[in-house]
């Protein structure tokens, strides 16, 4: 498996992929620097990195990460004496790895704008938040990485963005809607930051504060993470025979 997530990383040169790694939480801080700078920094701009700003980049990634291959229109991949799952699944980790060092260089950055502007979230919430924001979105990469396939670059960063825009309006509904994994990110980060997705803070009498749904909200997304690349890898499988 090392083998073909190194493969797909090399694939990632001359692209985009590796620039936005870093670009995504530069952009996001320095927005909110020029913006919300002062108290309002920390809280800014995490409001935008995870409702919008992330979301699009990590649909961006998925999107890139399909290009070469795309361009051959996978023959030369699916050609390959390899079940199509394993390369499937060495794409979802690769872009895993993209996700997780962007969230850490993001974490780097609006713990050092904090020192600078006035730490309004601690050190420990943000830690937290930002590992809830990479277990909660895991989910997306396949899907991505499938719309992406299915329908291209610009239909798959539209979809998925109307996506969190539907979970921003939802995230508090109750109901069917505490199943849909885009609603979920938007629901923990409530307690663990104090933000609600339109930026404001929660009220301190708010029932969004409680922490008692905070496992089974991340159950609920890896469990979403782990249908949907099962679902995708073996639809990609089956593409072998055409």
């Amino acid at each position: 498996m090392l083998s073909h997530i190194k493969a797909e990383r090399l694939k990632w040169r001359r692209t985009f992929i590796p620039k936005l790694v870093w670009l995504a939480p530069v952009f996001t801080l320095l927005l909110c620097a020029v913006l919300m700078g002062g108290r309002l920094f920390q809280t800014g701009a995490y409001n935008w990195w995870y409702t919008m700003l992330l979301p699009g980049s990590l649909s961006l990634a998925c999107s890139l990460a399909l290009q070469k291959d795309a361009k051959m229109k996978y023959r030369g991949l699916l050609a390959l004496p390899i079940d199509p799952r394993k390369l499937w699944a060495g794409k979802i980790i690769a872009i895993m790895q993209w996700l997780l060092a962007t969230l850490f260089l993001f974490l780097i950055g609006i713990t050092l704008g904090g020192m600078l502007f006035g730490q309004t979230i601690p050190l420990l919430n943000s830690a937290a938040g930002s590992f809830l924001i990479f277990l909660t979105i895991l989910w997306q990469i396949p899907l991505c990485l499938f719309l992406a396939t299915r329908l291209g670059l610009f239909a798959a960063v539209l979809l998925n963005m109307c996506g969190n825009i539907l979970g921003i309006v939802a995230f508090n509904s109750g109901g069917i809607w505490d199943y849909v994994p885009y609603s979920i990110t938007f629901r923990l980060m409530c307690p663990v930051l104090s933000i609600l997705p339109n930026g404001l803070p929660v009220p301190a009498d708010s029932p969004l504060r409680s922490t008692s749904m905070m496992l089974p909200d991340v159950l609920i997304s890896v469990a979403w993470f782990i249908l949907l690349s099962l679902l995708t890898a073996r639809w990609f499988h089956k593409q072998e025979a055409k």
